[in-house]
């Protein structure tokens, strides 16, 4: 479906984030669950020292409870949800976490960015859509290399990650862009806040970020700059952007054909994210090679590929 909302749906997903001090922040996350269990609301949340990430799904009621819930407390003024209406909830199961970090960084390098202290001018969708005729204005794409396979904005530079957490590794990369206009996006805006602030802490001058991603520029542009679908973190898998000049820009692993069709691959212990067309994902049984379509631990393949795991975790 595309991102841009039209008629009205009977569930919700919300992508959201917030850059905040949490003290306690274990015990918040247990209480966090809690509230969420009762609520009846479905999706992956994380809490960190840090702030709050996270994606959940439910009826138009549930969600909103659970905004103005979140609103209402002082260690989120200012929160953002963005908000997509879908047929049907987009999981199937609640995880609350508690982690060190509400986007996996500090593993390789991007420690001591604090996105309220140091991080990229911040781009109203608008305004994307004018920085990314000029010449001088480069578009970094800051996530995994299977995402920006099957979508990304126009002659955007995609870099070879397999995680955020590699992005670090990829800056002698960019250091000839120093001169330019480095524009950075992410699926919702929580990766760029800490990779422009990285990049200005190595000397890049002027340094940008899509507010609130490809998701709200989405909504509020219909996504003419961006090309193929968006990857996302739930059950759907890839979205709609663009609904004025649509595009399938990747091809399917096995036969090189146009899809946007990402699947896990079957095998949970390869589970590589690729792209897979209906015809092959049948007769490859959703595995991503014949050895993994031999080996013990492959999954039966539904035509998404898209496993939900075992057992929720807190």
């Amino acid at each position: 479906m595309n991102y841009l909302r039209t008629l009205m749906k009977p569930y919700q997903t919300l992508l959201y984030y917030k850059y905040t001090r949490i003290p306690n922040a274990e015990e918040f996350a247990k209480q966090h669950l809690e509230f969420c269990e009762r609520l009846g609301i479905v999706g992956r949340i994380i809490v960190a020292e840090e702030g709050l990430n996270g994606t959940i799904s439910g009826t138009v009621v549930q969600c909103k409870k659970y905004m103005d819930t979140v609103k209402s407390n002082p260690m989120f003024e200012g929160i953002e949800f963005k908000i997509d209406e879908v047929d049907a909830p987009t999981f199937e199961r609640l995880y609350v976490r508690f982690k060190p970090e509400i986007v996996h960084s500090s593993l390789r390098g991007i420690k001591n960015v604090d996105p309220n202290q140091t991080t990229g001018i911040h781009l109203k969708p608008h305004e994307v859509d004018e920085m990314i005729e000029h010449d001088d204005v480069v578009f970094v794409d800051v996530r995994s290399n299977y995402e920006s396979g099957v979508g990304h904005f126009k002659n955007a530079l995609k870099l070879d990650i397999d995680n955020f957490r590699d992005f670090p590794e990829q800056l002698k990369q960019l250091e000839h862009l120093k001169d330019k206009k480095v524009v950075t996006y992410c699926t919702g805006g929580i990766k760029c806040e800490k990779a422009s602030g990285y990049l200005l802490q190595n000397g890049f001058k002027n340094v940008y970020q899509v507010d609130g991603g490809v998701v709200k520029y989405a909504k509020e542009t219909g996504g003419k700059n961006f090309e193929g679908k968006l990857y996302v973190f739930d059950n759907r898998v890839v979205v709609d952007v663009n609904s004025i000049d649509p595009s399938i820009v990747s091809t399917c692993k096995i036969c090189g054909t146009k899809s946007a069709h990402m699947v896990n691959c079957a095998n949970a212990e390869c589970n590589e994210h690729f792209v897979l067309c209906e015809e092959c994902g049948w007769k490859m049984e959703g595995c991503c090679s014949e050895a993994c379509m031999k080996a013990p631990a492959k999954r039966v393949y539904d035509g998404t590929g898209y496993y939900q795991r075992e057992s929720v975790q807190q």
